[in-house]
């Protein structure tokens, strides 16, 4: 039986290997930056930027999500972003991925979201018609963009 539950700040240090995991799967090892104490204050601090939950099975941690709220200006309410969901390997096929997801579409539901939404590589097609089972709709007419690192730093005029 999967259980899914809250994480808590002792949970951490399974979070960031669950996280650095997840890097490993995503052919991206050495790109985690994040640390214990970084992911306990944005989960934990004074004010948290997300939040995350665990599944487990026979109380031993399978996997975890991680999301936040984003807000819908079109719907005039807020959604449901998740960031990272991962499950082990030896866990996958199980049904870890489906109750976090069923989790956090129930919990989106509660808060009145608009919509949960999130990105997958495009090369991950396990994943993707994971989701698509699951009910997701890809999004194919928009498109993610990002500046970070230097392009950040002189986008801010820095």
């Amino acid at each position: 039986m999967i259980a899914i539950r809250p994480a808590m700040p002792a949970d951490v240090p399974v979070i960031l290997r669950f996280v650095r995991e997840l890097a490993m799967f995503e052919r991206e090892p050495d790109a985690v930056r994040a640390t214990e104490a970084m992911l306990a204050a944005a989960l934990f601090g004074d004010r948290p930027a997300a939040e995350a939950v665990l599944a487990e099975m026979a109380g031993e941690p399978v996997g975890f999500a991680l999301f936040f709220h984003n807000f819908s200006t079109w719907e005039g309410r807020r959604g449901l972003y998740l960031e990272d969901l991962y499950v082990t390997p030896a866990a996958r096929g199980q049904g870890a991925g489906a109750a976090l997801l069923r989790h956090l579409a129930t919990l989106a539901v509660a808060r009145d979201c608009a919509r949960f939404e999130w990105s997958v590589l495009d090369w991950n097609e396990g994943a993707i018609a994971f989701y698509r089972a699951m009910g997701a709709v890809g999004q194919e007419e928009w498109t993610v963009q990002r500046v970070s690192g230097a392009a950040l730093m002189r986008l801010a005029g820095q």
